[in-house]
Parts: structure tokens; C-alpha cells; sequence
């Protein structure tokens, strides 16, 4: 079982995780990459990390929208402040007729406030400077 750099280096482009944690997927996997790989996808269907995104009021409902159409968001929370305003799963926002009235609301709230936080918890690995921090749009 030979476990070189190059071999940990495909490993880490393609999952973005770092030397210690591609080193151990290669050496569980007897040092074959395709089974390190397959091993990390699998893990990661257990892991989740949250995004803050900072939008002005008028931003709020179209925002959300667009999070309920990516396939990785798992739950959110929209919060003026420390105060929140809305929060729910999203396998709830895949029905999209009990969503619209949530969006119209957001609408209506979104004229109101100036600037919002939508808090979005999603699955698998953070990229890299992502999950800890925010995510300030344009």
C-alpha cells in the first residue's frame, strides 16, 4: 500500500479536505484513491455547515427563493437582528404551495426592514472560508 503525495493531492482537489484527513481516507482504503473518494462521499451525507448571507429588504423573498431551488440547503432562518422572523425546513419548501404564502410574507417583511440575515444550514463539507463567516451578495 503505497501512499504518495500525488495520490493525496487528487484526493484533496477533488473533495476540498486537507492533508491529514486525505491521508487517512487513503490509508483506510489500502491506499486506493477511487475507494477514498467513495468513502468520503459517503461520510458526507452526515455533515452539515451554515452560511449567514446578508441581504438588503428588498432582496429577502428572491434570495429565499433561490436557496429553496439548491439541492444541499437542509433548513432556514431569516432574522432581523437577533430576532427571528421565519424559519423552516426546506423539505417543507419543496412543496411549493405551502412555500408561496411564506414568500409573500417575506415580501411584505422585506419592505419593511432595511437589512436581514437568512441563516442556511446545508449538507455536506464547507468550502474553504465558508461556514464560520457570511456571505455579503454583490
Amino acid at each position: 500500500m503505497e501512499i504518495s503525495l500525488e495520490k493525496i493531492d487528487v484526493i484533496r482537489e477533488r473533495t476540498g479536505i486537507g492533508y491529514r484527513e486525505a491521508r487517512a481516507l487513503l490509508e483506510a482504503s489500502g491506499g486506493d484513491v477511487v475507494g477514498a473518494l467513495i468513502a468520503h462521499e459517503g461520510s458526507q451525507a452526515e455533515r452539515t455547515w451554515r452560511e449567514r448571507i446578508h441581504v438588503s429588504g428588498g432582496e429577502l423573498a428572491s434570495k429565499v427563493r433561490e436557496l429553496l431551488h439548491q439541492g444541499n440547503v437542509t433548513n432556514i432562518v431569516v432574522k432581523q437582528g437577533e430576532e427571528t422572523i421565519l424559519q423552516f425546513p426546506v423539505t417543507i419548501g419543496a412543496l411549493g404551495t405551502l412555500v408561496a404564502p411564506w414568500l409573500a410574507v417575506l415580501g411584505a417583511v422585506g419592505a419593511l426592514v432595511t437589512r436581514s440575515t437568512i441563516e442556511v444550514e446545508r449538507r455536506g463539507v464547507a468550502p474553504p472560508g465558508a461556514g464560520a463567516g457570511s456571505q455579503d451578495p454583490g
